[in-house]
């Protein structure tokens, strides 16, 4: 099972994941019960569940009433917490909690400049901000979605401008800003914050990986969190359970034009990039502006080799850019080596063979190319026979154990 997070649309804050938890099935009584717990050194909160309808789509809104709070400090704030944490709070979900104010605290500090013991919670330190953040980690792990892997779709950030304490400061805040610096994100679409702080912190600590687009899925159940403002679209977080039908990874794609590099630096290029980690390199031909005769360089590597990679390109093709397509997922069989032993005239023969699997369920094979090379020299054959004969015993074993 895999869950998905899509701020994309309308993106996401604190009482939206909440509200979206709650609609895709959380225990409502149990998650009330702890937000009151929590909230109640902060001052008396009234907790209304309803279902709205946004832009034609029926949504749960959590509607939290709570005093105004004066500004608190993230140490005090964190030290009430953890003597308030009730015995019906899973350890994992209070962790989660302390982490997205972790994550808080840390945004502001970089912000304002100042150590992490002096952050000042404002607009977050309220008790309806407590009862957003540790409602929806107690919902997340009563829907028990810890267990799963979390994919999250790019954040809607909104745009123009706000009124703050500090006068108008443009859309996102500096804190969601900082917050989501390392994901993907997008503007608009509307002139407002669709986006906060606290909605920021909570996708980032429960997303483990970020993806462009939605991974293939079956049998899904999707849970919607209404937001508070009409927008003139649906005004919603969509959080998405079901099942992959295949693993999936997460990759970079490189690209870059290249007319006026020599064969010899071609050739060598393949070597040196996969000496550097690319996970594959392909050069197409290309028609390129001027008609000059071309090709594009494409490399897939692992999201932590880009940069070094990119580098790499520059320094040995003398290209001005690297195109960088960031947080592709692809999908994946899983990869299994078997060894194998089979006759081949006359002479017993060991060669590796790449096995595909979706469950258990063999979808290809390939014999390792730099065994089957060794064998043909030594054989004094094609290398292409070797390859046919072993896919051939391989075959043949797994037939006869399934027999047997």
């Amino acid at each position: 099972m895999v869950v998905i997070i899509d701020p994309q649309n309308a993106g996401i804050a604190g009482n939206m994941v909440l509200s979206a938890l709650i609609d895709l099935g959380a225990d409502i009584n149990g998650t009330k019960s702890v937000m009151e717990y929590f909230t109640s050194p902060f001052g008396h909160i009234d907790i209304k569940l309803e279902k709205l309808n946004k832009g034609g789509l029926a949504a749960t809104h959590a509607k939290i009433d709570a005093e105004d709070q004066d500004s608190i400090k993230y140490v005090k704030l964190v030290k009430i917490l953890k003597n308030t944490k009730p015995e019906e709070m899973p350890s994992g979900a209070f962790d989660l909690s302390m982490n997205v104010f972790k994550t808080l605290a840390r945004a502001e500090a970089r912000v304002h400049g100042v150590d992490l013991e002096d952050v000042h919670f404002h607009e977050v330190g309220a008790a309806d901000a407590v009862a957003d953040v540790m409602g929806s980690a107690y919902a997340f792990y009563d829907l028990k979605l810890n267990l799963h892997k979390v994919y999250g779709l790019p954040v809607a950030m909104g745009g123009g401008m706000k009124k703050t304490k500090h006068g108008l400061m443009s859309i996102p805040a500096p804190a969601t800003l900082e917050i989501l610096k390392n994901t993907p994100t997008q503007g608009g679409p509307v002139s407002e914050e669709l986006t906060t702080p606290t909605g920021a912190a909570l996708y980032v600590n429960l997303v483990d990986e970020y993806c462009q687009f939605q991974p293939f899925l079956t049998s899904k159940r999707a849970g919607y969190g209404a937001g508070k403002m009409d927008l003139h679209f649906p005004n919603v977080l969509r959080i998405i359970k079901g099942a992959s039908a295949l693993p999936t990874d997460q990759v970079a794609i490189l690209e870059t034009n290249l007319d006026n590099v020599s064969g010899e630096i071609l050739g060598n290029l393949f070597q040196k990039l996969m000496a550097q980690g690319a996970l594959d390199v392909s050069m197409i031909p290309v028609l390129m502006k001027k008609n000059r005769p071309g090709h594009l360089l494409r490399v897939i590597v692992r999201p932590q080799d880009c940069d070094r990679i990119s580098e790499a390109i520059i320094r040995e093709t003398g290209t001005l850019g690297v195109r960088v397509m960031p947080f592709v997922h692809r999908n994946i069989l899983e990869r299994e080596i078997i060894p194998l032993e089979f006759e081949l005239a006359g002479s017993y023969e060991k060669i590796r063979i790449k096995v595909g699997k979706i469950g258990n369920e063999i979808i290809n094979t390939a014999p390792e190319y730099e065994d089957a090379r060794q064998i043909a020299e030594k054989m004094q054959i094609p290398i292409k026979e070797v390859i046919r004969m072993a896919d051939e015993a391989f075959w043949h074993h797994i037939s006869r154990e399934q027999i047997i």
